[in-house]
């Protein structure tokens, strides 16, 4: 049995990491929990936006962690059959970092997990996967997890569950999820990018199809928008008639398609959008996507999670060093997270219902929707897209010492 501790995290994802590292910088005694043997995974949440480069701008890691490679994206276009809208332009907010960086998930949490190392009460163990929580007169007193040491109990004050949308501790809790529902999968899947392409960040919806081209340097990371439960169905159509439905969306040569020479490198993304009804119990916490799966609309749940973490670090970091964690405490990170979840959620809802599932049927769009026209072409209201995206509904900052 390890020795309590003030704080166990399940998950180390981006919410879990940035938590235990801003604790721990306080000065909180914090374990994190990482069930993999590192954090080498394709197609995860790749996009840093200047709401959380921000954060690492106020920890003062910013110019460091810019040097880790990324490709910068201040600019989203998308085209409408044969007309092209810019979506968002976030070169003029006023941040340090006005754009995206598109980097890999695993280089941003590398970075994080070795700022923690650093720090003398942050311990993350590596192949460590939580099973259940431990529970004391209805109160969580820390969790169970299976490690490289075989079965142990980790027993602290607070217990967070940061371990993704299949979270196994907010089950454990008993908190109640509602979902939203969404009428789309995603199939992820890399083409080769050369040095003649535009580095544009562009999406296409064309024909009843959703296309979505993302630049990482030496390839594009490509979203094909499939409807919900279509994924079987075109993989039986084969991957001949799958690269052929390719060709025309391509701003690039057709024969770019036939890099996809096998199934293997098509990705299937289940998206989800949905959020537990309460967060939190005495002694337990959720946040990121334990808390709310996000839509992949926008590429906004890395930051939503990082933003969790802050605030959620902001408001229990005091209680945790005085060893006077309350449940008021909990239910306020909650309340303050909720507005941004809630917000973000419906807008997320409002494309889908308005752009994507119409975009994806037989008669697909002749034209972009009157809210995304006005958006894109009146001057005051093209800057809400922009600062929607790259800041948020409610953008943390750091209140811990």
């Amino acid at each position: 049995m390890s020795e309590p501790t003030g704080c166990v995290v399940s998950g180390g994802g981006p919410a879990g990491l940035m938590f235990g590292v801003l604790l721990a910088r306080a000065g909180v005694a914090v374990t994190v929990l990482e069930k993999h043997a590192d954090f080498l995974r394709d197609f995860r949440g790749d996009t840093i936006h200047p709401s959380t480069m921000e954060v690492m701008a106020e920890l003062g890691w910013l110019d460091e962690f810019l040097r880790l490679p990324h490709e910068k994206v201040s600019r989203m276009t998308m085209q409408f059959g044969t007309e092209r809208l810019v979506m968002a332009d976030l070169s003029k907010l006023p941040v340090r970092a006005p754009y995206i960086a598109m980097m890999p998930q695993w280089n941003f949490l590398n970075f994080l997990a070795e700022k923690g190392r650093a720090m003398p009460s942050f311990r993350l163990l590596m192949r460590a996967e939580a099973t259940g929580l431990l529970v004391e007169d209805g109160q969580v007193v820390g969790l169970r997890a299976r490690t490289t040491d075989g079965e142990q109990e980790f027993r602290a004050q607070l217990t967070v569950a940061a371990d993704g949308r299949g979270s196994v501790l907010r089950e454990a809790a008993g908190l109640e999820v509602e979902d939203f529902g969404a009428p789309m999968d995603v199939l992820w899947f890399a083409l080769p990018r050369e040095s003649g392409d535009t580095a544009e960040t562009q999406g296409r919806i064309d024909a009843g199809r959703v296309f979505i081209m993302l630049n990482r340097g030496d390839y594009w990371q490509c979203a094909y928008v499939i409807a919900k439960g279509r994924d079987a169905e075109i993989r039986r159509q084969g991957l001949a008639v799958f690269r052929d439905g390719l060709r025309p969306l391509l701003p690039v040569a057709a024969s770019r398609a036939d890099a996809i020479e096998s199934w293997d490198q098509v990705k299937l993304l289940t998206v989800q959008v949905n959020r537990a009804k309460r967060w939190w119990r005495a002694g337990f916490l959720a946040i990121g996507d334990a808390a709310h799966a996000m839509s992949p609309i926008g590429g906004v749940g890395v930051n939503l999670a990082v933003q969790d973490a802050v605030a959620a670090a902001n408001g229990l970091a005091e209680p945790l060093l005085r060893g006077k964690l309350e449940d008021g405490h909990l239910a306020a990170v909650e309340s303050r997270r909720m507005f941004p979840t809630r917000a973000t959620q419906r807008l997320q809802l409002l494309m889908q219902r308005n752009l994507i599932a119409p975009a994806l049927s037989e008669a697909g769009l002749a034209r972009p929707p009157l809210l995304v026209r006005l958006l894109t072409r009146v001057p005051l209201l093209n800057r809400i897209p922009a600062r929607l995206l790259g800041l948020g509904f409610r953008p943390e900052h750091l209140r811990t010492p």
